[in-house]
């Protein structure tokens, strides 16, 4: 399995508006690793960074074909295979101890992490801070090219492929490419695939994907359906 760099080169107009700087310095930094969000001061600075990221710095696990730019993660990885993690109820092994305590509150039902407003609950603290920037508004990670925000990191690192074309979710069956995991699952289903998850509860017709029962359940409301026009618009976009 051949792994390619992931790293893409921004480069942005150093100015007060959109570089970034650092904490402790107010130096422009207007050369971005996207796959780490750091800025640097000048290319060199960062072609030194890239190295990070070049297949020749990267652990192979010898079980599977995963592929980690830290030692330590690939250490961690193995205890998948060794099953020293491992799940007693269901068998799944896990990274850590820590992700196993995470894991197995799937069986037993505890959210330990609640919302102070609305009294959400959350198996996981990370989960609870996401949820909370609904109610502040908060949206912490920015774009340093176009300066959008967002309230998720994963978010942020999905918009930077807008910026550097990367699409590095590749059909196996045919040549399409796609920035997100899930697009490729419906691209899969859709045209690759028979299988239809979604069943309508009025009637029981099955389809391949959420879009298409959504709009087939207008056929049982007093919402006006689309066009056919329209329709397949929405269900062909992706």
């Amino acid at each position: 399995m051949e792994i390619k760099p992931q790293t893409f080169e921004v480069k942005v107009e150093a100015d007060d508006n959109n570089t970034n700087t650092h904490t402790r310095d107010d130096k422009p930094r207007p050369y971005s690793c996207t796959v780490h969000h750091k800025w640097f001061t000048t290319k060199g600075s960062l072609m030194r960074h890239r190295t990070l990221h070049t297949r020749e710095n990267w652990y192979s696990c010898t079980q599977c074909e995963k592929c980690f730019l830290m030692r330590e993660q690939l250490i961690q990885h193995m205890n998948i295979h060794t099953g020293k993690n491992k799940c007693t109820e269901c068998g799944k092994c896990c990274v850590s101890r820590r992700d196993l305590t995470v894991h197995r509150r799937s069986h037993t039902g505890e959210k330990p992490f609640e919302c102070n407003v609305c009294h959400k609950r959350f198996t996981q603290k990370s989960n609870l801070v996401e949820h909370s920037r609904i109610h502040s508004g908060e949206k912490p990670f920015k774009c340093q090219v176009c300066s959008k925000v967002f309230t998720r990191s994963g978010s942020l690192q999905t918009h930077m492929r807008v910026h550097t074309g990367e699409k590095p979710y590749k059909c196996s069956l045919c040549d399409r490419s796609f920035t997100q995991s899930s697009h490729l699952q419906t691209h899969k289903r859709r045209l690759h695939s028979n299988s239809r998850p979604y069943h309508c509860p009025h009637c029981g017709k099955l389809f391949k994907t959420n879009t298409e029962l959504k709009l087939h359940l207008r056929v049982h409301t007093d919402a006006k359906p689309y066009s056919c026009t329209v329709m397949c618009k929405i269900v062909f976009s992706k």
